[in-house]
């Protein structure tokens, strides 16, 4: 997990900077008991921060947060353009500006909950199942040094770069997940009531599971479940509510009986290929450091990528008999999301073998399962994020490596904390929805619905 990275390069800084100099060959030169005193392994390692501190300035890394920088302008683009054209290529010509739409209002209302309650809910120290409140409205953070002062504030889980620089970077991720809700939806949920349910499941869901994997006072965490980048708190998360608004919205009009063939997939291409690049800041940034395991993420989430896009693509050639471009692009997508909770644990040849199932059981779950339990999802969100994000979590448990990420996985730790995630986020997003239902209604009119969103709730076409 995060943390356990961070708390081993602080002690690692901690123990060279207490060591004197040359403290190596005055050992060698001294009696055998001198230079067990002189060891700097003889130090008592410190206790690993447990909260956002202040540290000085000059302990920031410069390369570290160059990375980070770097990470989270990487993620934010994942949603927008990345999300919004891969869904909006997807959805009929009626309906591209109001897809497109709800991507871009997902970011912006996510980032002013964020600043409201989002990352003291999920990132500061708390009970096992929700965060404090000493970063509300994100106050308490020291965001520059000057004459007066020389320290700022770092969070506990990213000690080498400003608190600002971490908050934003996860921020980012919680823009992205509820955008990703909104594939199973397309086509029939009004905008307000769009914006009332994200609004409450950011807060409700969103942040209480981020915290439980995230936060070492979390109750995922506590219990040894592994979630290097996001597969639970996201995709997981965001898949099963995206299974609740199917199920509750019930299907698109004509679902079976007409066609609803994809309006641009040369906008799904060029949204999956953003998503990809996008997603080494979603993983690699997720070491919170430019450092080696950085690097491993980056290299087991480009494997992983292309393995589950090729896994799709022959499985789709197989069972109908030509590659589709929808196809490779979405086992693109369903590789990403499963290698998401392993990077940091895994090696290039686990790697592929996640992505080849992935590959193949998100394709049978798009496609055979969501036929056969008739359930509209209509962008497969379920089917990709949620599937994905499942397989990514259990196989983490089998393959994560005590060399790479430093502890080992647990099969029975993954199940139960897939286990929780589906059915907290499934009960909390059905209630949320059913009462919006009840009180402002769901759904657009049959009229509105044939007439296409983009004209019916926006005032706008493409022509």
């Amino acid at each position: 997990m995060k943390h356990t990275m961070f708390r081993w390069v602080l002690a690692g800084w901690l123990a060279l900077s207490i060591a004197p100099a040359h403290a190596d060959d005055v050992a060698a030169s001294a009696p055998a008991s001198t230079a067990a005193m002189l060891t700097p392994a003889a130090a008592p390692a410190a206790a690993a921060p447990t909260a956002p501190l202040l540290v000085a300035a000059d302990k920031i890394s410069a390369g570290d947060t160059a990375w980070m920088l770097t990470s989270t302008a990487l993620v934010l683009m994942m949603t927008i353009p990345g999300l919004a054209l891969f869904y909006g290529g997807m959805v009929r010509k009626k309906n591209v500006l109001a897809t497109l739409m709800q991507s871009f209002a997902c970011c912006c209302l996510a980032t002013v909950l964020w600043w409201v309650a989002g990352y003291s809910l999920a990132f500061t120290p708390g009970n096992g199942l929700i965060g404090g409140g000493s970063r509300l409205l994100l106050g308490g953070m020291r965001f520059v040094h000057g004459e007066t002062s020389n320290q700022l504030t770092v969070s506990h889980l990213a000690p080498t770069i400003p608190e600002a620089v971490y908050a934003m970077f996860q921020m980012t991720f919680a823009i992205i997940t509820p955008a990703l809700i909104a594939g199973a939806f397309a086509d029939r949920m009004k905008f307000s009531a769009m914006l009332v349910f994200m609004s409450a499941w950011s807060l409700l869901v969103y942040a209480p599971v981020a915290h439980m994997v995230w936060e070492p006072t979390g109750w995922m965490n506590v219990a040894g479940v592994l979630d290097y980048a996001g597969g639970t708190e996201v995709h997981i998360n965001a898949g099963i509510a995206g299974l609740a608004s199917a199920l509750v919205l019930g299907k698109r009009l004509g679902y079976g009986r007409e066609a609803m063939p994809p309006h641009n997939l040369t906008f799904t291409l060029i949204g999956a290929s953003l998503l990809w690049v996008g997603w080494f800041g979603f993983n690699a940034g997720s070491a919170g450091a430019a450092d080696g395991r950085a690097a491993m993420a980056m290299l087991a989430t480009q494997m992983a990528t292309g393995a589950a896009a090729l896994a799709w693509m022959f499985a789709e050639w197989i069972s109908k008999g030509k590659p589709s471009v929808l196809g490779i692009a979405s086992g693109a997508v369903a590789g990403l999301v499963a290698i998401t909770p392993a990077s940091g644990f895994v090696a290039p040849t686990p790697a592929v073998i996640i992505g080849v199932v992935a590959g193949v059981v998100c394709f049978i779950a798009a496609t055979s399962v969501k036929h056969a339990f008739g359930y509209d999802d209509s962008l497969d969100a379920f089917g990709v994020h949620g599937v994905g994000g499942i397989v990514g979590a259990l196989l983490t448990g089998v393959f994560a490596s005590k060399e790479i990420g430093g502890v080992d996985g647990s099969l029975l730790a993954q199940a139960k904390g897939v286990g929780v995630t589906l059915v907290y986020g499934f009960v909390v997003s059905y209630v949320l929805l059913k009462v919006i239902d009840a009180t402002m209604g769901l759904r657009v009119s049959e009229e509105q619905e044939r007439e296409g969103l983009d004209i019916s709730l926006h005032g706008e076409r493409i022509e």
